[in-house]
């Protein structure tokens, strides 16, 4: 009888484990993102199970152009998203910065877990930083808003596209192809890269694109046993800042064809955001701040007062 009673435990614990699918895009920071949410999700399920599945994704297989001139954001998810909707996978692990405000019907993001360091920081082969780079140094960024920002410090420095992996890019910056790169920190910090970071560029002078630093777990917006199964890893203050963020981008319909920038955080029970538009050769900025207790209406108000202050001419020429 106690034998009896043994089996059928056993497979009652093995009837409740949890497969769950999860999609990845295939470079190195990707998977690190996904096995950090895979350690998320075990700890908070320990019987859970997960099973990753990779992906290469438009955006991956376009190396040769920069991002505004092949579509943006998309490029990195649609893949993914796709596989979702068909349910192949049950999730897919983004980095929150890299996925589009205005999401596919039928998927939602069912997490946002702490977010990491927000920053993004300069690689000098020759150690220099930003103030101490030659006059037209070669700059390698393929994003308009570090663009934008850094020419608006230095509008003597050429910027110049680059592509790649978190590895390719740190080395072309130390073999002399471009006198400097800028990189998130947050991925730099995941690979355990950080000796080759030569400066922290401060906020003051870079914000950060909107929600950089987070991860973004997709799912269906249906999948009801898979949200609450994600609920267990997500952070109300990672997302509410990361929302404010996004709603300042979606309200303003900006994407990659414009130098847009926004970073917000808790101060109490206070949120505080500044946002950034600019054009392209940062001769022309606006920088606003604003602070309040709900994340969408802070960013959308945020984003009036930037469209007030010249914001909206600079977003007209870009989408033309």
């Amino acid at each position: 009888m106690l034998r009896r009673c043994g089996i059928y435990l056993l497979c009652m614990k093995v009837e409740t484990m949890t497969l769950l699918t999860i999609g990845t895009r295939t470079s190195a920071l990707a998977r690190w993102q996904t096995d950090h949410i895979v350690h998320l999700l075990q700890t908070a399920w320990p019987d859970s199970r997960c099973e990753v599945r990779s992906f290469v994704t438009s955006g991956d297989k376009t190396l040769d152009k920069p991002l505004p001139a092949i579509g943006g954001k998309g490029l990195f998810t649609a893949e993914l998203e796709q596989a979702l909707l068909s349910g192949e996978i049950d999730l897919a692990v983004h980095s929150l910065k890299d996925l589009p405000v205005r999401l596919p019907d039928g998927l939602v993001v069912g997490a946002i877990p702490v977010r990491a360091d927000v920053q993004d920081v300069l690689l000098s082969g020759q150690g220099w930083t930003l103030a101490t780079l030659p006059e037209g140094a070669r700059v390698g960024t393929s994003s308009l808003r570090r663009q934008a920002q850094l020419l608006a410090q230095r509008p003597d420095l050429t910027v110049c596209s680059i592509r790649g992996n978190v590895d390719t890019r740190i080395r072309k910056s130390q073999t002399g192809e471009y006198d400097a790169v800028i990189l998130a920190a947050a991925g730099l910090t995941r690979l355990a890269l950080t000796e080759h970071i030569t400066e922290w560029l401060p906020l003051a002078t870079m914000l950060p694109a909107p929600g950089q630093g987070a991860l973004a777990v997709q799912c269906r917006a249906d999948d009801t046993q898979t949200r609450h199964w994600l609920a267990a890893i997500h952070h109300e203050l990672s997302a509410a800042a990361t929302s404010a963020e996004r709603v300042f981008l979606s309200s303003l319909g900006g994407g990659c064809s414009a130098p847009i920038a926004a970073y917000a955080q808790f101060d109490g029970t206070i949120l505080r955001l500044t946002g950034f538009v600019g054009t392209p050769d940062g001769r022309q900025t606006v920088r606003v701040c604003g602070e309040g207790e709900d994340p969408f209406s802070l960013g959308y108000q945020c984003a009036r007062q930037a469209l007030a202050e010249g914001a909206e001419a600079f977003l007209l020429k870009a989408s033309g």
